[in-house]
C-alpha cells in the first residue's frame, strides 16, 4: 500500500501530525521510546500526562506534541509478553485500533508508530510486526482519512523484520 511507509531512525524527529508513544500505564515517561519522546517534548508533556490519570493496557490517550515537530502524541500502553497466555495479542491489536481511532477523531492525516511492546516488554518482534501491519492495513482498507502511516524502526533488526513482512 502506498500510504504505508517504513523509516529507520528516531521517531521524535519526524514531521507528522502525530507520533505514537509506546507508553507505560502511568504515562509519565520511562525508558526506550517513551523516555525519548518525553525528553524531546519537554516538561509540558509530563505535566499534561499527569492530568490524564494513566492509561490501561491496550487503550490510548492523546496529548499535544509540545517541543516535538509533531502536533500530537498518542500514548498507548502495549502488553508485557508473558508467553501469550494473558491475551497479549488482543491487547496489542487494541493498541493499534485505539490509536488509529483517536487519530481519526482528531483529524490526523499522518501518523508514525514505533514497534510497540517489542523492547523491554519482550513481545516477539515477528508476531508484533505482523499484528501491527495487519491492523494498519485493515484500518486503511476501510478508512481513507490517512495520507500516510509510518512504521518507525529504531534499529536495523527491527527495520529488516518490518521490511520482510511488509513485502510478503
Amino acid at each position: 500500500m502506498e500510504r504505508i511507509k517504513l523509516h529507520k531512525g528516531d521517531i521524535t524527529k519526524l514531521k507528522v501530525d502525530a507520533i505514537v508513544n509506546a507508553a507505560n500505564t502511568t504515562l509519565l515517561g520511562g525508558g526506550g521510546v517513551d523516555g525519548a519522546i518525553h525528553r524531546a517534548a519537554g516538561k509540558e508533556l509530563f505535566e499534561e500526562c499527569r492530568t490524564l490519570n494513566g492509561c490501561p493496557t491496550g487503550e490510548a490517550k492523546i496529548t499535544k506534541g509540545y517541543s516535538l515537530p509533531t502536533k500530537y502524541v498518542i500514548h498507548t500502553v502495549g502488553p508485557v509478553w508473558n508467553g501469550g497466555k494473558y491475551k497479549e495479542e488482543n491487547l496489542l491489536v487494541n493498541c493499534y485500533k485505539n490509536s488509529l481511532r483517536l487519530a481519526v477523531e482528531n483529524k490526523i492525516k499522518s501518523i508514525a508508530f514505533p514497534a510497540i511492546s517489542t523492547g523491554v516488554y519482550r513481545f516477539p518482534i515477528e508476531l508484533a510486526t505482523k499484528i501491527a501491519i495487519r491492523e494498519v492495513k485493515n484500518f486503511l482498507n476501510n478508512n481513507d482519512t490517512f495520507e500516510k502511516v509510518i512504521f518507525v524502526c529504531f534499529d536495523e533488526g527491527t527495520y529488516s523484520n518490518y521490511k520482510k513482512i511488509l513485502s510478503a
